[in-house]
């Protein structure tokens, strides 16, 4: 869909940023120019919020950035608005023991896993300089003998082909999505996506989700484009993403973010927003 084509600009109220790869260039850092037009889009009464396949505790040090008036993580596990958490996805003791038992049986015992509570993110394998680098400094390595409480998100590396498949085979209660890159797979409960946290954003706000522009550039994005008002795919998409958006735009390294944003309030002709649906209206402030 080409930007003449797009209809009802007016009606956006929220827009939702994945992080990696979408807001944050492939250095971890977030374009000043971003991040001013984010702020002229809450001053026409836009809200701004993230939508991160990380935990809260490993996107907080983007969110200070960012300061989201919406903020879903754990790829849909967790929503909150404004500084309260309104949906929890998380696994009990029981299913998360349950979990990382059968990926040891699939994949070895030390196969390489993290797990996500409210505010902890476990792991039982190193951090590198770049792990510490963009947000994972504060996590507990653990040999997982003792399964944390309450996991929201239980993420697993899986090379070998068909473990995969397996592990979704034996935890019918799960969604298994594959990052973008490297080996690595998500573990959240079945029916808990991004789109899920989309559909309880607009539940709690009072809003239409044709009222959502959504950015993104992996597969777990894509039922968020989908969902969206406005599903924006970054240039440096998945081929997959790009096909379910309503527009590509400029990669995560350019500010194409920022251009794309200036056209929309250009479109808004200023008035995208008023008291009544600006961002402070969501959640009190």
């Amino acid at each position: 869909m080409t930007w003449e084509r797009m209809r009802d600009i007016k009606d956006i109220r929220l827009l939702l940023f994945d992080l990696d790869d979408t807001l944050l260039r492939r250095d971890k850092s977030i374009s000043e120019r971003n991040l001013a037009a984010l702020e002229r889009c809450r001053l026409a009464g836009i809200a701004v919020g993230v939508s991160t396949s990380r935990s809260e505790r490993n996107a907080g040090m983007f969110l200070e950035h960012v300061k989201p008036d919406v903020c879903i993580t754990s790829a849909g596990a967790s929503v909150r608005v404004g500084r309260e958490r309104i949906f929890s996805a998380a696994f009990t003791t029981g299913e998360t023991k349950r979990i990382i038992s059968t990926a040891r049986e699939l994949c070895g015992l030390d196969v390489p896993m993290d797990a996500d509570t409210a505010d902890t993110h476990y792991r039982n394998y190193p951090l590198t300089e770049e792990d510490i680098r963009t947000g994972w400094a504060g996590s507990v390595r653990t040999d997982f003998s003792q399964v944390p409480e309450d996991a929201l998100m239980v993420c697993v590396n899986m090379p070998k082909p068909g473990d995969a498949e397996r592990l979704r085979a034996a935890l019918p209660f799960c969604g298994v999505v594959k990052f973008a890159y490297g080996d690595w797979y998500k573990v959240t409960r079945a029916g808990i996506t991004k789109a899920s946290g989309v559909e309880t954003l607009c539940e709690a706000l009072g809003i239409h989700e044709s009222n959502i522009a959504a950015f993104g550039d992996d597969l777990a994005d894509i039922e968020m484009l989908r969902l969206a008002g406005l599903g924006v795919a970054m240039g440096n998409a998945l081929p997959e993403v790009k096909a379910h958006a309503d527009i590509v735009i400029g990669d995560n390294d350019s500010d194409a973010i920022a251009e794309f944003l200036d056209k929309m309030l250009g479109e808004n002709d200023g008035s995208a927003g008023d008291s009544k649906h600006g961002p402070n209206a969501y959640y009190g402030q």
